[in-house]
């Protein structure tokens, strides 16, 4: 059994960073690790994934300003957001599952989900 708990979220103006950071407990060493997005009135959607082997995706409206980072001693896996913009506002998922290419960005991929952090990017 794993358990999430994410962290880091806040209110911050566009432009700016945040560093989110999900503890684990239990083992995920056999498990990829992903962060996931919800904001008010849509659906959750895929931002970044950490492969087991370090490998690590991102989607596109992300790409070059997040970065997703895994410490395997610590069991934790960080999120760093720079460049933040209003649009990534919501609430911030860590999530723990096995996967392959074509499913990394599916909910139903994930066995594990952590309650969530808020971010909120002001305009």
């Amino acid at each position: 059994q794993v358990q999430l708990v994410e962290s880091g979220g806040g209110l911050v103006q566009a432009g700016g960073s945040l560093r989110l950071s999900c503890a684990a407990s239990g083992p995920t060493r056999d498990y990829a690790m992903a962060w996931f997005r919800q904001a008010p009135g849509k659906e959750r959607e895929f931002v970044a994934v950490v492969r087991q082997n370090n490998a690590k995706y991102y989607a596109d409206s992300v790409k070059g300003r997040f970065t997703i980072a895994r410490d395997s001693a610590k069991n934790t896996v960080d999120l760093q957001m720079n460049t933040l913009e209003f649009e990534d506002t919501g609430l911030y998922f860590c999530a723990a599952g096995s996967i392959i290419l074509s499913t990394m960005k599916q909910i139903n991929a994930y066995y594990y989900w952590g309650q969530g952090t808020q971010v909120t990017v002001s305009s």
